[in-house]
């Protein structure tokens, strides 16, 4: 049986976001609808409508060329209501993480977050993890009742969501943003060519262990070789070594990658709880007892300034 799948998509700039692609693996085969954001996201619309999905509803509006809370739930309500799917699909970046539960509890409908494992079937299976990814629940969702949920990025293969063309549609909000309460103000973005670091395929990690920001570019030498995304763990950016939107963990960002390294951090659990699903984890530290260990795939025991340098 056929489900109806409405995708949230990302772009950045132009192109279409990776974790976006990701949710139309999960959704192929399925009779999706997607819809985008940003008056310079044009490509990106057509890429989506390239990738097999049926009709892509393109907001140019400047007005949503900044995340909104209020203006983009409303936006989506709008679809939900016209398109009526049984599955609204999300990345569980920041905007899929702070957006779904409030179209969830409009709707007063389910909503799985987080989703590292996807079955699309007579009833929708998900698999989730909890406790920091110490466990994880199979959720099952009866195809008859509206679903909000989250992909991980990096949980599933991106894909196409069908073989044929689709349309795109001009698609204009009925928000009006003076009678909103939440007003923008700033946007600081940090500039860097390298991966986004909730996306990357692969990470190199560092911990206080480095002893000064000059130190992390060893790490970002590597980085350029492997074409990584660097991360550092809370305690490094708590010491002013590396920046905030650096941080892995619980406090930080949760990463997925194929491939994370870590040089010189401990393996704390507020740490692990940011990265502990990566498909392959390579821990270096002299400290041969560190707990990151229990949890590496391959470990070396040794310095990390003379170990980084021989891997590049």
């Amino acid at each position: 049986m056929t489900k109806k799948f409405l995708v949230i998509a990302e772009s950045r700039g132009s192109e279409l976001k990776k974790s976006t692609q990701e949710l139309l693996g999960l959704a192929q085969g399925q009779e999706v609808y997607g819809v985008l954001f940003g008056s310079s996201s044009a490509k990106a619309a057509e890429t989506l409508a390239q990738m097999g999905v049926k009709e892509v509803f393109y907001c140019a509006e400047p007005s949503f060329d900044r995340y909104h809370s209020e203006a983009y739930a409303s936006a989506v309500a709008e679809l939900v209501e016209k398109i009526q799917p049984e599955v609204v699909l999300a990345s569980a970046t920041s905007l899929g993480k702070d957006l779904l539960p409030k179209l969830a509890a409009r709707f007063d409908a389910h909503l799985v977050s987080d989703v590292i494992e996807a079955q699309v079937g007579d009833e929708l299976r998900l698999r989730r993890p909890y406790f920091s990814g110490k466990a994880s629940a199979e959720i099952r969702v009866p195809n008859s009742e509206l679903v909000f949920l989250s992909l991980r990025p990096n949980a599933i293969a991106a894909g196409r969501a069908g073989d044929q063309t689709g349309k795109i549609t001009s698609f204009q909000p009925a928000f009006d943003f003076g009678s909103s309460k939440i007003q923008f103000l700033e946007q600081t973005k940090a500039s860097s060519d390298r991966p986004d670091l909730a996306e990357a395929s692969t990470i190199v990690s560092g911990g206080r262990s480095l002893k000064s920001r000059e130190n992390f570019k060893i790490l970002f030498d590597l980085a350029d070789v492997l074409g990584a995304a660097v991360g550092a763990s809370r305690a490094a950016v708590d010491e002013g070594l590396a920046d905030h939107d650096m941080q892995v963990g619980q406090t930080g960002k949760t990463v997925n990658p194929n491939l994370y390294m870590a040089f010189g951090i401990s393996g704390a659990i507020q740490h692990l709880a940011g990265m502990r699903t990566s498909k392959v984890i390579v821990a270096i530290n002299k400290d041969a007892q560190a707990p990151i260990f229990s949890k590496a795939d391959y470990g070396i025991v040794g310095d990390l300034f003379e170990l980084a340098p021989l891997i590049t």
